[in-house]
């Protein structure tokens, strides 16, 4: 483990293995510093602090938390991130707000403190420029790499029983736009000025301006598939697994997934069915749950009362085994589906994962490893200790939303989302049961459409910064003007104005269910 100190924009000292390394070149950047240690040292971390920080780096925790080669971690215990909040006006993701009182998925790194495997820095010299600012270096490198399967986070375990008020340097207005030129597609600097003209009364013109000459940074030679990956972190004990499926009027389909599940090579402890009719006096049509031998327990309920996160969250009650797989009623996996989930699972020291789930002929976008922006209720393996205060929550039922929500749970919890390109899920998306009945919402008969969807709006205003929030209305007004009939640009601004009003209430309304 390398260790380097750095004051005032520069290597103030190197400590390798509790001793201080020389010569080295002090002169030159910190990015370029940790570059050129990265070569000597191709097989070591490289942790990075900023001086006044160092009695509360906590060296003895590092090889714990960074479990393996392709990580990146760093953490800033308080006070606005160096991108700022403006950066909320461009990206809509989950890694803008982030919760810092646990390990939380984000690109934003900070030079206070942090980590990496020398060989990410050795497979990117030549590709990302090594910024004299090295804020900027670290939040390009996590920005450019993360998509690639790169896992990034924000880490208080980092440092130890800090609890100081930190003065952070916030980049320029000038620093913002460069980034967002070299990071995002070109319309996002059109959407950047806009919005900050229209709610921050804004009009950087000049910054706008020069942004247009920098160069991308979106390479698409970069490929990080080489750098090993074997988590030393220890997320299985007994690789025992509960299946949890909520279904509704689909026999036929619920069939063959139990019989999918019943071939398996690591066969699950529990499949928890959560069989639900809406209709007063039905009965299960599930027969073949008694009448055939299964090689594991069914746990049964049939329920009268319709909605997917009420069965789940019954589902959820029975659990006993150390993992739970989400699973859907229409869905097809291979036979050795559950095995190869727990082998990668494993490699990268997981405690919640989603899985690729495909309809027939659908094309596969993602082929990496890499953390998930969402959560498939029907298509996850998540740890059962990872559930804990964690429910779907009756808020989003019948609406939008729910998985995103619970998803968001975990995260907040200290439980990442990661996607796994295989084992594959074949999604059969089959229609509905005869006999579901359509849900009334609570908002339908209004004579003012809320738009966005309630429950959306909810979500958004839950985990969203209001940057981004900002930005979501924006872009949602561009986005729906084809798609209504007032095509009088004042008309549809007033109308659209009232839509979002109204969406606001109802998502006030949801917000007060317990």
């Amino acid at each position: 483990m390398i260790v380097v100190y750095h004051k005032n924009n520069r290597i103030s000292k190197i400590v390798s293995d509790g001793n201080y390394l020389s010569p080295f070149d002090y002169n030159v950047s910190i990015s370029k510093g940790i570059c050129l240690l990265a070569t000597l040292f191709p097989e070591s971390k490289i942790v990075w602090c900023k001086e006044e920080f160092q009695d509360f780096l906590n060296l003895k925790d590092i090889n714990s938390i960074f479990h393996h080669n392709k990580m990146m971690l760093s953490y800033l215990p308080n006070g606005m991130n160096f991108l700022g909040r403006k950066i909320g006006y461009v990206e809509q993701s989950l890694f803008i707000k982030m919760n810092k009182n646990v390990s939380y998925p984000t690109w934003q790194m900070s030079s206070i403190v942090g980590v990496v495997h020398a060989s990410l820095l050795i497979k990117i010299k030549g590709k990302i420029k090594q910024d004299l600012d090295f804020d900027y270096y670290l939040n390009s490198v996590a920005k450019v790499c993360m998509p690639l399967g790169l896992l990034c986070y924000s880490e208080p375990k980092l440092l130890s029983s800090y609890e100081g008020v930190i003065v952070y340097k916030e980049a320029s207005i000038y620093t913002l736009f460069k980034f967002v030129k070299q990071h995002y597609k070109k319309r996002w600097l059109v959407l950047l000025i806009l919005n900050l003209m229209v709610f921050e009364k804004q009009f950087p013109l000049l910054p706008f301006g020069v942004s247009i000459f920098y160069k991308t940074r979106k390479n698409n030679k970069l490929q990080l598939n080489t750098i090993p990956v074997q988590s030393t972190l220890k997320t299985t004990i007994d690789n025992t697994i509960d299946v949890i499926i909520p279904t509704i009027g689909r026999k036929k389909f619920l069939y063959a997934i139990l019989q999918d599940l019943s071939k398996q090579t690591h066969l699950p402890i529990n499949v928890i069915i959560v069989e639900q009719n809406p209709l007063p006096n039905s009965i299960s049509e599930l027969d073949y749950l008694t009448t055939e031998i299964w090689p594991f327990k069914i746990k049964h309920t049939f329920i009268h009362q319709a909605g997917a996160c009420n069965a789940r969250n019954l589902a959820l009650s029975q659990v006993e085994s150390e993992w739970v797989f989400f699973a859907d009623d229409d869905i097809r996996i291979e036979r050795e589906f559950v095995e190869k989930a727990f082998i990668n699972i494993k490699s990268i020291g997981a405690e919640v994962v989603s899985i690729c789930c495909l309809q027939k002929g659908q094309r596969q976008i993602f082929n990496d490893i890499f953390q998930w922006g969402s959560f498939g209720s029907g298509c996850s393996f998540v740890n059962s200790e990872s559930l804990k205060d964690t429910f779907f929550s009756k808020q989003y039922e019948f609406g939008y939303g729910e998985d995103s929500d619970f998803g968001m749970m975990l995260r907040n919890n200290g439980h990442d989302v990661i996607y796994l390109p295989e084992p594959k899920i074949l999604h059969l998306k089959a229609p509905i049961g005869g006999f579901r009945t359509e849900s009334v919402l609570l908002w339908q008969k209004e004579s003012i459409q809320p738009k966005p969807s309630p429950t959306v709006m909810l979500y958004r205003k839950t985990y969203n910064s209001r940057e981004q929030l900002r930005a979501y209305k924006t872009t949602l007004f561009f986005k729906y003007y084809k798609y209504q009939d007032i095509k009088n640009p004042y008309s549809y601004f007033k109308m659209f104005q009232k839509q979002w009003n109204q969406s606001v209430l109802w998502a006030n309304k949801l917000n007060m269910l317990s």
